[in-house]
C-alpha cells in the first residue's frame, strides 16, 4: 500500500513477542501483593518485582542496583533516575547551582519516564529497580509520584550508611553527580527522616556490593511476605 504522493505506508506495529514490545494495560501495572498467612517467605532472587531503592548522594544507591539487577535469576532491569534525567543535554538544569523550578520540573519529568519505563519492562516480564534521593518529608511528590508512577505493589527500600561514609563516597564523584559537603550533610539529615517510617532501612557503612545486595534480597523478600504500609 502507498500513501497519497507515492510514498509507502508504515506496516503496523505487530503487537506479539517477536517484537519485544507488548502494548501496556490500562490501569496500575504493578499491584499490591496480598500474602496468604502462614505462607513461606518468597525467594526475592527470583520474584518478578519492582524495587524503589532510597538513599542520599553516596549512599551507593547505584552501584548497588547495577550490581542486584545483573546477579538475579530472572530478566532485571536497572532505572537509574540520574542518568533519565542527564538526557537533557541543553537547557539542563544543574542542581549544583540552585534548586529551581526547572529543575523541579526535569526532576518530575525524569521520574514519570522511569515510571513508564518500568511499567513497560513489567509489562514484557522483566522486573526492575529503580534508585533515586527520595525524602521522606515530600510525601506527595517522591513515593506517592513513584505509587502512581509504577503501581502500589512497587517496593521501597532504604539504604542510608553513615554521613562519614556518604560524605567519602561523594568525593569520589564527578560531574553533576558530586554535591557540596554541605549539601550531602544536608540531604542525609532529611533521610534520617525514613527511620520509623516502616520502610525496610539498610545501612551499608561496613558492608561491600555483593553483602548489601544479599541484604536487598533479604529486605524485598520480607516486604513480599509482610507488605509495609507507605
Amino acid at each position: 500500500m502507498r500513501q497519497a504522493g507515492g510514498m509507502p505506508t508504515p506496516p503496523p506495529v505487530p503487537l506479539d513477542g517477536g517484537t519485544g514490545y507488548v502494548q501496556l494495560p490500562p490501569g496500575q501495572m504493578v499491584p499490591a501483593p496480598a500474602p496468604a498467612p502462614g505462607m513461606a517467605m518468597p525467594d526475592a532472587h527470583h520474584a518478578g518485582v519492582a524495587v524503589l531503592l532510597i538513599g542520599p548522594a553516596g549512599a551507593g544507591k547505584t552501584t548497588v542496583a547495577r550490581y542486584w539487577a545483573q546477579r538475579r535469576q530472572v530478566p532485571t532491569a536497572h532505572i537509574s533516575l540520574d542518568d533519565v534525567r542527564e538526557w537533557v543535554r541543553a537547557g539542563f538544569a544543574d542542581p549544583r547551582t540552585g534548586w529551581d523550578d526547572r529543575s523541579e520540573a526535569q526532576y518530575r519529568l525524569a521520574r514519570r519516564t522511569c515510571g513508564f519505563a518500568a511499567r513497560n519492562f513489567l509489562a514484557n516480564g522483566i522486573s526492575c529497580i529503580l534508585d533515586d534521593a527520595v525524602f521522606p518529608d515530600r510525601p506527595a511528590v517522591g513515593l506517592g509520584g513513584w505509587k502512581r508512577h509504577v503501581g502500589p505493589g512497587l517496593i521501597p527500600v532504604v539504604l542510608l550508611p553513615g554521613l562519614d561514609v556518604v560524605l567519602e563516597r561523594n568525593a569520589e564523584r564527578s560531574g553533576t553527580r558530586r554535591l557540596s559537603d554541605e549539601e550531602v550533610a544536608t540531604i542525609h539529615g532529611r533521610m534520617a527522616g525514613w527511620y520509623g517510617s516502616g520502610l525496610p532501612i539498610i545501612d551499608n557503612s561496613r558492608h561491600d556490593v555483593a553483602s548489601t545486595a544479599r541484604m536487598l534480597d533479604d529486605a524485598v523478600s520480607r516486604s513480599l511476605t509482610s507488605p509495609p504500609q507507605w
